[in-house]
């Protein structure tokens, strides 16, 4: 530990965030530099964060603004931190994270370690069975409308130390730097950049007071779900969710935050059939409702499940017509699988968790379909020829694309009649 310092900040924090920086590698922020460039002085760039963090004189640089487009034709405004203020930023998370993690909820589960999308979407469906009906709460634009005073109240709540409550509050005002540089770059008075390394937890922390101890605290015995700003409460009737609503509501506008009323709506997903009610919601890309299924002993059933969402399948389908295989044709087999493998084994690992079967020959027909395309270019023959070529190249080597592994392992999961 250096002497003369303001604030005792171990170094080992400033190594451990700079190991998951490099680990997930990230675009560049508003200085332009990346990962790479950050390791050519690697020693001295991290003696330079952990000794302006140590003495107080650490003063974040603004962050880049990139517009992600979504689905609704609006746009999701990301913050980007330069390399080094990552680093800076996962020491103080890594910090306070160890400190506060144990105390949040049980069923909150976004961006925590040792919790996932998958743990939540299988206790939702769960609690599915069990109740009747479901609140699905949106929180319009959330990550821009956090209050700073409220954060700062928590952190002083749990007694942080200075140096924490200092940098976060700096982090909190960082301002956003856009396409052009922008000379009068004034502080943020609301909000906290999406896309910041410490974000997610300062908005775990605001909403673990703000709907989690309520909740815990006015509706012991009412179920939830929370993924960050993605909420879902499960109720046993359709007047006890159109109380709850109301009462979230309220809540919400009592700590500066609003419902999204279009997206936040209440369902029903039980088995037995009712009219004009809303049957299916979407939680983490995933559509839940009640399905007609079959067993292996081809006994049929119904049962809500969980299943990759209409809206994800479609940018799947999108984004694997949009690679435009079939004008690959200087390129082998192997190259194409190398090139999308991966990129297919994360759709496989994340939405092939439940309902495997629907997901699984969605990938396989849209994927299998450009091959037989890109053969047909590439070797100049027919479609019939193309996929008997493909069929036979699946033979030889079945573990060549990671799609192909799809229609096994979706024979063994329940069917949709």
């Amino acid at each position: 530990m250096g002497q003369g310092k303001a604030f005792a900040i171990p170094k080992e924090l400033v190594w451990k965030s700079y190991l998951e920086v490099r680990k997930n590698r990230g675009a560049a922020g508003c200085d332009g530099q990346t990962i790479t460039q950050f390791d050519e002085n690697r020693d001295g760039n991290l003696y330079k964060i952990w000794n302006r963090l140590s003495s107080g004189s650490y003063f974040p640089p603004p962050v880049r603004e990139k517009r992600i487009p979504k689905g609704d034709g609006k746009e999701r405004v990301l913050g980007i931190p330069t390399v080094s203020d990552r680093i800076a930023q996962g020491a103080v998370k890594l910090f306070v994270e160890e400190r506060l993690d144990p105390l949040f909820h049980e069923d909150s589960y976004g961006y925590r370690p040792g919790k996932s999308a998958h743990q939540a979407l299988e206790i939702c469906a769960r609690r599915c069975w069990r109740y009747s009906w479901v609140l699905e709460v949106d929180i319009r634009t959330f990550f821009d409308s956090v209050r700073h005073d409220l954060i700062i109240k928590a952190l002083e709540h749990h007694h942080m130390p200075r140096w924490v409550i200092l940098y976060c509050r700096r982090w909190l005002e960082a301002p956003m730097q856009g396409s052009v540089v922008d000379s009068d770059l004034r502080k943020r008075e609301v909000g906290t950049p999406q896309g910041g390394v410490i974000s997610p937890l300062l908005a775990n922390l605001f909403l673990h007071y703000a709907f989690d101890q309520w909740m815990g605290r006015e509706f012991r015995f009412v179920p939830f779900e929370r993924y960050a700003d993605d909420i879902v409460i499960h109720c046993s009737l359709m007047k006890d969710a159109s109380h709850m609503r109301a009462l979230v509501r309220k809540r919400f506008q009592e700590v500066g935050l609003e419902i999204n009323e279009e997206k936040s709506k209440i369902v029903y997903i039980d088995t037995f059939k009712r009219f004009n009610v809303e049957t299916c919601f979407t939680f983490l890309g995933y559509d839940f409702k009640v399905r007609t299924l079959k067993n292996y002993k081809g006994e049929v059933y119904r049962k809500c499940m969980p299943g990759a969402s209409k809206k994800a399948l479609r940018q799947i389908t999108q984004t694997i017509k949009g690679w435009r295989i079939h004008r690959s044709t200087v390129d082998n087999a192997e190259t194409i699988a190398k090139r999308y493998n991966t990129i297919l084994r994360g759709w496989i690992n994340y939405y092939g968790k439940f309902w495997y079967r629907n997901f699984g020959y969605h990938v396989w027909r849209v994927f299998q379909s450009r091959l037989v395309k890109w053969i047909r270019s590439k070797y100049r023959i027919p479609g019939k020829k193309a996929e008997r070529k493909l069929a036979m190249m699946r033979k030889e080597n079945p573990r060549l694309f990671a799609h192909w592994y799809l229609l096994r392992a979706a024979n063994a999961c329940p069917r949709a009649v």
